[in-house]
């Protein structure tokens, strides 16, 4: 069944930008199937073009998604990581090829009945989770593989499972709707209004987010954060952590260095 809100027209999440060793790696995303774009926000693909001088390390941000993601040359083996309130970094070594699925919030419990706090703040061998996606991915994907040849395999296999996906709880979609439409500047006690109790609400997110709609509303205004990519210098200027509805400076920072990892001024730089 399909969704009632199309959270795809109201939430982006990006991760950093990558910067490879010696121009030697690469990101990319491509969409699915235009059926399961309410569902899948993207397939995605980090690869090295040669074998690197030193180990590339990657910065991973939260986004408010579960991924799954597998090493092409190893589709035995893949994972999936839950909703996460810092940032983690991998050590990928020297020549890598990582494929993943982004599922927007709520979906990966709807589409597989697996509770999304189950997975927050961890990654977890897909086996033990969903067996049949992973046996899927063993079994049908292969090195030789291009993106879109990979893309048109999982469109088929989600295309499939649309028809048992579980209906959105109407209750938690209007909430997520209220935090993205203020980029998560909400009070969690007046601002959301569906008529469920605040532990009725934190119960639901848990459920189907993977933590609460407080954390949620954190990651959301980080990410607005990150799409606007400024200078340290204009964020200052412009007050964009006011807008933000940081309380102020020393707030924003602390914050944004506990989910990016790096100070805003380093991280803009970077990115």
């Amino acid at each position: 069944m399909k969704s009632t809100f199309n959270l795809r027209q109201h939430f982006i999440p990006v991760q950093p930008a990558v910067k490879g060793v010696e121009n030697n790696v690469s990101y990319r995303e491509i969409l699915p199937d235009t059926e399961l774009q309410p569902f899948v926000y993207c397939y995605w693909e980090l690869k090295s073009s040669q074998s690197l001088t030193t180990s590339f390390n990657y910065r991973v941000v939260p986004d408010g998604c579960i991924d799954i993601f597998f090493r092409l040359c190893e589709p035995d083996q893949s994972f999936v990581m839950g909703f996460s309130n810092q940032y983690t970094e991998y050590s990928l070594g020297h020549s890598f090829h990582y494929i993943g699925i982004r599922f927007l919030p709520t979906v990966f419990p709807r589409l597989f009945g697996i509770r999304a706090d189950e997975l927050s703040n961890r990654f977890e061998t897909l086996e033990n989770v969903v067996p049949d996606i992973s046996s899927f991915i063993e079994r049908h994907l292969t090195p030789d593989m291009c993106l879109l040849e990979i893309k048109n395999m999982l469109d088929s296999n989600f295309l499939h499972r649309l028809s048992h996906i579980a209906v959105d709880d109407r209750r938690v979609t209007e909430a997520i709707r209220i935090i993205l439409a203020n980029t998560g500047s909400v009070s969690i006690t007046n601002d959301l209004k569906t008529g469920l109790s605040q532990r009725q609400m934190r119960r639901l997110f848990r459920f189907y987010v993977g933590s609460t709609p407080k954390m949620f509303s954190k990651v959301v205004r980080f990410q607005y954060i990150l799409r606007e990519t400024p200078s340290f210098q204009q964020s200052r200027k412009n007050k964009l952590f006011y807008d933000a509805g940081y309380y102020d400076q020393a707030h924003f920072i602390n914050e944004f260095k506990t989910l990016f990892g790096l100070p805003p001024g380093r991280a803009f730089k970077r990115n």
